[in-house]
């Protein structure tokens, strides 16, 4: 019975279940960079009292007691390897860094300079086996002081558009990491695979690719060969819009009118209306109004145009046509946001 209990008391013991890592907790963050995603995953010790820098993570480059017993970086955090996982091809303090899971250390000197490690090795134990054959590039950086943090902590700081800073915090010091990608160019180089798939099947697809390439001038002659399969399944004034915007761009003007002219012959109320919006938002007040007026033709019942047009003359200054039509738009029994807006002119202009 003894022999039973303890062959059954080994087995257990070599197959423990999994339990929680109390002492330095596994964590992970990550960030999403135009449509690329960096993930640190890495373990998180406390302070709990101890002297830190100098002490617990001595300064510079240090021999392990164990392992390759090389030289080496702080893990930069607890157990495993600190890792980050780039989903495109990045930079990394201006370094070219391919896509793919790196080890994460840092080094740290008593005058608040320090060092960022990536290794292409980022299955190993800490330091204990870091080899500098492995490392992908070393970089300075400069520490920051900040205000205490009992827990190792990472986190993405001042965001835009391209760009992101990693940062390590800890006790009173904090390490940045800036980040970047080439995020035009990751996308449309991913738009372009999408739409080999099920995005292909739709005009959607191809629009909202080439209307990207518009808005972030990039390659008009490729936006233009994707608006035109948009256009091929799907003619009309959101598509042809877009088209007369690249025309345009691309100095092509001439053209560029005549598509937004087969635009507007075809455009819903809605369409025509968001349109004369957008050239009163860009100061072409008349031409808004063009635009307004021959919603209010064609759409003769709709209170929303008259409210519109009120909105357009208004704001060019023209009271008198502002009032008539604001209280054309009230008569027609509007809506109550149409109707809660040519109140609101009406008030500003001193009719209510």
């Amino acid at each position: 019975m003894q022999l039973l209990i303890t062959m059954i008391s080994s087995a257990v013991i070599g197959q423990p279940i999994t339990t929680p890592r109390t002492p330095s907790p596994a964590a992970s963050v990550s960030q999403t960079i135009g449509i690329s995603v960096v993930t640190v995953n890495y373990s998180r010790p406390s302070v709990k009292g101890r002297e830190i820098w100098g002490k617990l993570v001595p300064y510079g480059w240090n021999a392990q007691g164990f392992g390759n017993g090389n030289s080496a970086p702080w893990r930069a955090g607890a157990n495993e390897n600190t890792t980050i996982k780039f989903s495109h091809d990045a930079k990394v303090e201006g370094q070219a860094v391919p896509a793919g899971e790196y080890g994460l250390f840092f080094a740290v000197n008593a005058d608040n300079t320090g060092e960022l490690i990536l290794s292409k090795d980022n299955r190993s134990w800490g330091s204990f086996f870091y080899d500098a054959k492995q490392d992908l590039f070393r970089s300075k950086i400069q520490l920051r002081e900040i205000p205490f943090t009992e827990m190792l902590t990472y986190d993405f700081i001042n965001n835009t558009k391209t760009s992101s800073e990693l940062v390590l915090n800890w006790e009173k010091k904090q390490f940045p990491v800036k980040i970047e990608f080439d995020v035009d160019n990751i996308v449309l180089a991913n738009a372009a695979e999408e739409l080999k798939g099920t995005v292909g099947f739709n005009w959607q697809g191809f629009a909202s690719a080439a209307n990207y390439t518009l808005q972030n001038t990039k390659n008009y002659d490729q936006a233009l060969k994707w608006i035109d399969q948009a256009i091929a399944t799907n003619k009309s004034f959101s598509t042809l819009s877009v088209k007369s915007n690249i025309l345009k761009a691309m100095g092509n003007t001439d053209e560029a009118d005549k598509i937004m002219t087969d635009a507007i012959a075809i455009a819903n109320e809605n369409e025509l209306n968001t349109y004369g919006y957008q050239l009163m938002n860009a100061g072409q007040q008349d031409k808004a109004i063009e635009m307004f007026v021959l919603n209010t033709k064609r759409f003769t019942k709709s209170a929303n145009c008259f409210d519109s047009l009120g909105e357009g003359y208004a704001t060019k200054g023209d009271k008198k046509n502002a009032i008539l039509n604001f209280k054309k738009s009230l008569s027609m029994d509007p809506s109550a946001n149409v109707r809660a807006n040519s109140e609101k002119y009406l008030k500003q202009l001193g009719e209510l």
